[in-house]
């Protein structure tokens, strides 16, 4: 169990905006479906999307909608590559196996 008494309230509601932003990289969300989906008020979202925004992670489309940025969809990139890799080592490890090689 987590100890609530070390976390940021703050900080978890701008990470679940984020995650709310999954899936949603071209058209984006609403501030009114963000805190729809999240049970938080529009002005929080606003603050939410604004820190993202700030940090890079997403953007405002010129819709009003919000978005994942490129820097987030880079990081999402990048730990898809490197699972890439990991799979490659391991293929690589097991033909050395079966092969007896190794």
């Amino acid at each position: 169990m987590t100890d609530k008494t070390r976390t940021s309230a703050s900080g978890q509601k701008v990470l679940r905006v984020l995650k709310a932003l999954k899936g949603h990289s071209l058209n984006g969300l609403s501030n009114s479906d963000l805190a729809k989906a999240l049970g938080e008020s529009p002005a929080t979202i606003n603050r939410c999307c604004n820190t993202l925004i700030a940090e890079g992670l997403a953007v405002q489309l010129d819709t009003g909608m919000y978005a994942l940025s490129v820097a987030a969809l880079q990081i999402a990139q990048a730990h898809a590559n490197e699972m890439a890799r990991a799979s490659d080592r391991i293929h690589e490890l097991t033909q050395r196996v079966t092969a007896g090689s190794y």
